[in-house]
């Protein structure tokens, strides 16, 4: 029975972090800055992004301001339960791109002991919630919702606005697809 209840108490404690908001807001940056001191913690980290974010790099996570850290493709989220054997942290990238087997799969990490750090949008370009985000926000012991600045009035923006006629839900793009709005500013556009 002592034994029994040592092993419980030693037992490593996982938990999962979402990092959410618009474009332009921040996240990969905050991302990559928690998994590169987790790096210096000497924990062993592994980050994921989905296959199909090729924007910057087809291998490295990198932030709009030139941060970067090696990262590990994978068609689905399937794939991330696969390759994370034997890590302290596991980063997730981009995750509105992942189906919605996402959030089983970071519960199943957090619940074997491994800190999940996971960033994405929180809505898409309507201001819709975004894939597995929402249930994501709602499983998660810790929520950062970051703040992009407003292009048209300079108050925060929490919407990525598309300016590109492309009514396809993923459009890959920087600022030569998407803005960053406010709340009354993203109205204003949408009711044109």
């Amino acid at each position: 029975m002592f034994l029994e209840n040592t092993i419980n108490h030693t037992k490593k404690r996982g938990w999962i972090e979402v990092i959410c908001g618009s474009m332009f807001s921040g996240k990969t940056e905050e991302l990559i800055r928690r998994l590169k001191r987790a790096n210096f913690a000497r924990q062993k980290v592994e980050i994921f992004k989905p296959t199909l974010d090729t924007r910057y790099d087809a291998v490295k996570v990198i932030s709009h301001d030139s941060s970067e850290i090696h990262s590990t493709p994978v068609p689905s989220s399937s794939n991330i339960l696969l390759l994370s054997n034997g890590m302290d942290v596991v980063g997730i990238d981009e995750a509105q791109f992942f189906d919605l087997e996402l959030v089983n799969v970071c519960n199943q990490l957090a619940n074997d002991g491994i800190r999940v750090i996971v960033a994405g949008l929180d809505m898409d370009y309507l201001g819709k919630p975004f894939g597995p985000i929402p249930a994501l926000l709602a499983t998660a012991e810790y929520v950062t919702k970051v703040h992009a600045i407003c292009i048209k009035c300079g108050n925060l923006a929490n919407h990525s606005h598309r300016i590109v006629e492309q009514k396809e839900l993923v459009v890959l793009g920087e600022t030569n697809h998407y803005e960053a709005l406010c709340r009354d500013c993203f109205q204003a556009e949408i009711e044109k």
